[in-house]
């Protein structure tokens, strides 16, 4: 699809942002799709977010995307939030309309499942309990997905049990909070466990979790893809566990994004993958 009569021009904010994989992704897609136009890292602080987005519209930006620390306070600055973001309680798409007002979207839970899906094509959110880690940004991503999606049973554990239970109470059924000390045994049964921690990420130390009560046919997923198998992962595959990390989800949450600012749905290649994976 081209797009003859303008640049096309998204960019992803954060601070820092440098870091971000996103104009890589992005821009790899440009040239495939045939597209004249650019993503940019944008370095834009926690007190210059309300005008960095008011000023999209007026530099020809179709939108762009959010990271730390923006996924919330942008609540506050966009003309409409969807339903999906607004139950997360964070966005990570802002999209400029025709008349020049921005939504707020959320593809963070939307990627993730289309990751599971690739990696395993028969999965259901109903398939039997889902076992989460943690009670963070990431985790109401992937509750509020789950829950979406059909799951009869989500065991959300996280060690401050108060902000599981918070959680609880804002998705309400299926969740179900169960404290730290009990994470061992929520495993008992389960079809899938997801860590949404930052344990197990470069510079920090692995979950601590013992996997004995997990069912060898539970899907293990983990959403840190640096490094790509993390202790988590690594274990759960050495007794036979089916697993994916987060590239998959990194990747598939860009593509809605793209869908919305530029008409066109892109896909995730082995050469694209390959291209990230270079980077990490």
């Amino acid at each position: 699809m081209s797009h003859p009569d303008r640049f096309c021009l998204a960019g992803v904010m954060g601070w820092p942002v440098m870091h971000s994989r996103s104009p890589r992704l992005h821009n790899y897609w440009f040239g495939k799709y045939g597209l004249m136009g650019s993503y940019v890292p944008l370095a834009i602080k926690a007190d210059g977010l309300r005008a960095a987005l008011r000023a999209l519209p007026a530099l020809g930006f179709a939108g762009c995307n959010l990271t730390i620390p923006h996924k919330e306070t942008a609540f506050e600055i966009v003309d409409e939030v969807d339903e999906t973001a607004r139950r997360i309680g964070a966005t990570n798409c802002i999209v400029v309309r025709p008349d020049g007002s921005l939504l707020a979207r959320n593809y963070d839970g939307w990627g993730w499942a289309e990751s599971i899906i690739a990696a395993a094509p028969d999965w259901r959110a109903d398939a039997g309990p889902i076992a989460v880690m943690g009670a963070g940004g990431g985790a109401r991503a992937i509750v509020v997905t789950l829950a979406e999606r059909g799951a009869k049973e989500i065991r959300l554990v996280n060690r401050t049990f108060e902000r599981a239970k918070r959680l609880e109470s804002e998705i309400g059924a299926p969740v179900r909070a169960v404290a730290w000390t009990e994470r061992a045994a929520a495993l008992d049964g389960a079809a899938m466990l997801v860590n949404t921690t930052s344990q197990g990420m470069v510079g920090q130390p692995a979950l601590d979790l013992a996997l004995d009560k997990l069912p060898r046919t539970a899907l293990v997923s983990d959403l840190i893809y640096i490094p790509k198998a993390t202790p988590l992962l690594a274990a759960a595959r050495a007794r036979g566990n089916p697993t994916v990390n987060g590239l998959g989800m990194l990747l598939n949450q860009a593509r809605p994004a793209f869908r919305d600012w530029f008409g066109v749905l892109p896909e995730v290649t082995a050469e694209l993958c390959a291209m990230i994976e270079a980077t990490l």
